[in-house]
């Protein structure tokens, strides 16, 4: 069996639906460049750009099983069209958000450079779960990140299943990432 780094794409994704984290962060490590890449392009934004991509590489996580290769063919189409549709998503959500944002009265999110090492960092250790982090928020914050986060459930949609207004939604969702920001932080100290 070859190892990972020699492991076509369709191997790779294969053992993440196996349960693999080692696989996966082989398969992160291969497609971020790529992926970072065309996000700064389209963007010029660094920090949209690291939001995007933790957004594309959550999401070939949840749907990896989707993925049919084509022979020893590389993914990076695929992964390339994700990211293009989270872009797309990104800006149509972008100025709804913006705005219940700013209603909120919620300042924006500033990652700093620390934060985006944290990410790489984070992706490539699969000994760190950090899907046990959002296990330990309180309900409805829990609950909101799964539904928005992971699951990429718009926020009138996240609303209804929690019986709660968009509003409350969307601010669970932000003290839940703040939260886990938070816990990011303890843990590298």
């Amino acid at each position: 069996m070859p190892t990972d780094a020699h492991r076509s794409d369709g191997e790779l994704l294969a053992a993440v639906v196996a349960g693999d984290g080692a696989a996966f962060a082989v398969f992160y490590r291969r497609h971020l460049p790529v992926v970072v890449g065309f996000l700064l392009r389209e963007t010029g934004d660094r920090e949209a750009t690291a939001d995007l991509a933790a957004e594309v590489f959550a999401a070939v996580f949840l749907v990896a099983r989707r993925f049919r290769a084509r022979g020893a063919g590389s993914a990076r189409p695929w992964v390339l069209g994700i990211a293009r549709n989270k872009l797309l998503e990104s800006r149509r959500r972008g100025r709804v958000e913006d705005r219940a944002r700013r209603q909120l009265a919620f300042e924006p999110e500033v990652l700093d450079d620390d934060d985006l090492a944290r990410v790489d960092e984070l992706a490539g250790a699969a000994d760190q779960p950090v899907l046990e982090l959002v296990e330990q928020l309180p309900g409805g914050q829990r609950q909101a990140i799964r539904a928005r986060v992971l699951e990429e459930r718009e926020y009138g949609q996240v609303a209804r299943e929690l019986n709660c207004s968009e509003l409350v939604a969307r601010q669970r969702v932000s003290r839940g990432l703040a939260r886990l920001r938070g816990q990011l932080r303890e843990r590298d100290q």
